[in-house]
């Protein structure tokens, strides 16, 4: 028999020692956690929460921030869209992404701990928790719209961005001691492409009639569903039948069990259509609305 040469049991060597790095490579990636295999990989680990200055109030109970959210595929936002239609896309907990024909981006309830993907032309905040608001937007939003005024006064918006006009009927909220804060809520209305979309923020009480004047008629509303720290479900039942959208779609629910509640107290109290989405960005356009009054659901929290 042939005795092997010096190289040939080198090479043999190299082999072997390359073939067991790539089992022991595998063994790694199937049974390390999710965010060690993307340091293994070169990519940077999802972010936890930090905490930067002192908020005024604490975030809203339920809310993980260190959770990372499900990312929404780019492709979802390259898509132009027609001059009557709206993009709308649920970021999570109180925050959603509107998109214009122009490619307007507007994110609603701006924190530092639930943001788009993408920088956003204008931020609306609420200051109820601090997870609706920042200390710190980024310099790069050209428009940064606050829901409270110096002190107890009202804020007042009515600004118009390219094909987007933006404007605020304020609302009052609860204070720590069990008190009223006045003013401390907006919400916000958003006239674009074919729709005028209403965000209820943290809405912490039933709407007056001079109030529901001030809002005027829409076709969208995105409302707190939690029914604890906002106002309860009997009475965001009340609030969402007397704006009479076509389209109501809930946000900041803290499980699903008090999502589902609501859908199914609201379908039989009102008749209302429970419409669960596969994704959380949709397109919708007024003469596409829907005949009978219909619950949106999309996912995430």
């Amino acid at each position: 028999m042939a005795v092997p040469s010096r190289r040939m049991v080198a090479l043999a060597t190299l082999l072997r020692g390359a073939l067991a790095a790539i089992a022991v490579a595998a063994v790694m990636a199937a049974t390390l956690p999710a965010a060690a295999q993307r340091i293994v990989q070169g990519q940077r680990p999802a972010q936890t929460q930090t905490q930067g200055e002192a908020p005024a109030r604490e975030s809203c109970a339920g809310l993980v921030a260190s959770r990372a959210l499900r990312p929404v595929p780019v492709s979802l936002h390259q898509a132009s869209i027609a001059a009557d239609q709206v993009r709308l896309t649920y970021v999570g907990h109180a925050t959603f992404l509107i998109e214009s024909p122009r490619g307007v981006r507007i994110a609603t309830d701006y924190n530092d701990y639930v943001r788009p993907s993408v920088v956003p032309d204008v931020a609306t905040m609420n200051r109820a928790h601090s997870t609706h608001y920042t200390l710190n937007p980024d310099p790069r939003i050209r428009h940064v719209l606050r829901g409270w005024g110096e002190g107890e006064a009202p804020a007042h918006h009515d600004v118009t961005v390219e094909d987007v006009q933006i404007r605020n009927v304020p609302t009052n909220i609860r204070n720590y001691a069990g008190g009223t804060q006045r003013h401390g809520n907006s919400i916000f209305i958003f006239e674009v492409g074919s729709l005028c979309i209403a965000h209820l923020g943290h809405l912490h009480h039933t709407l007056t009639a001079q109030q529901l004047a001030d809002i005027g008629p829409v076709d969208v509303v995105l409302f707190p569903v939690d029914g604890g720290v906002t106002l309860d479900q009997p009475g965001m039942l009340e609030v969402l039948a007397a704006l009479k959208a076509p389209v109501m779609i809930p946000m900041h629910a803290f499980s699903t069990h008090s999502l589902d509640r609501f859908a199914e107290n609201a379908a039989a109290a009102h008749g209302w259509r429970v419409q669960r989405e596969p994704l959380p960005a949709v397109v919708l356009a007024r003469a596409a609305l829907p005949d009978v009054p219909t619950l949106m659901v999309l996912p995430g929290r």
